[in-house]
């Protein structure tokens, strides 16, 4: 079976690139299982970073609706337990992730974009979780969706079913970028290479730490940071960052 996941390193960056164009790369469960494992693959890598991109028309359509037409409970069951386990995946993984969306990006593939840590977006791309104009709505995408936006415009994205421009997504803090078409690779080069910089040990530890802490009341999420600020710097790259700065030189990390 030909792979619908491509991936492909430069330097210390690896590209994950869903590449089935005549599926309208849909997240059936073969793919959601190749993506898992590319990304487990990279995350005991020593990579700093991910770009999640697409070719052909469409970056995703979500899942494959072929799969769910008289499916049984337990079997559409199984597939979104396999799309979240993805889902969390992504946010387990040391490195920071982000998405290149240049097409429209819709259902289990606009949740995608939306638990990707950042995002850049063409111009011209889209985004929609269209189940609430249907007879299937959106739940698990709004998952992440909804940890991206205020209440009011998750409902709004999940109720209508309308898709959002890129530079809607930008206004409502969707994404992090809007490029030209023509410049998006160079935006989400430019994006990961600031999200990256610095020590990768550190780095990691405050991916980790971050969706840990969202999801807890503010007093446990100070108690909760502290403790992992106190055992942070006391650490290597910590006191040498200490030191670089108090002696006004570069750091270096060793590749820590």
């Amino acid at each position: 079976m030909q792979n619908s996941v491509r991936v492909s390193r430069e330097g210390d960056v690896v590209t994950l690139t869903l590449c089935n164009p005549a599926k309208r790369n849909s997240l059936s469960m073969a793919v959601l299982i190749e993506l898992t494992d590319a990304l487990l693959d990279v995350g005991a890598s020593n990579a700093t970073g991910v770009i999640l991109a697409a070719e052909g028309p469409v970056f995703s359509a979500g899942h494959n609706f072929g799969e769910m037409a008289g499916a049984e409970r337990n079997t559409a069951f199984e597939l979104f337990t396999v799309c979240s386990n993805l889902m969390q995946t992504m946010h387990s993984i040391p490195q920071p992730i982000v998405a290149k969306v240049h097409a429209l990006a819709t259902a289990a593939g606009c949740q995608l974009v939306a638990t990707c840590d950042l995002a850049v977006a063409a111009r011209s791309a889209s985004f929609a979780i269209p189940g609430g104009k249907g007879g299937l709505f959106c739940h698990t995408p709004l998952v992440a969706v909804a940890r991206s936006l205020t209440p009011k415009r998750a409902l709004e994205m999940a109720m209508t079913g309308d898709a959002i421009s890129a530079d809607t997504a930008l206004q409502w803090g969707f994404i992090n970028e809007v490029a030209d078409d023509e410049l998006l690779n160079v935006a989400t080069h430019g994006l990961l290479a600031r999200a990256t910089r610095g020590s990768r040990e550190s780095k990691a530890i405050g991916k980790k730490a971050y969706y840990e802490q969202i999801q807890m009341t503010e007093r446990d999420a100070y108690e909760f940071a502290s403790a992992v600020m106190a055992d942070a710097v006391v650490s290597e790259p910590a006191q040498e960052g200490i030191a670089a700065f108090l002696e006004k030189r570069a750091p270096d990390f060793g590749g820590r």
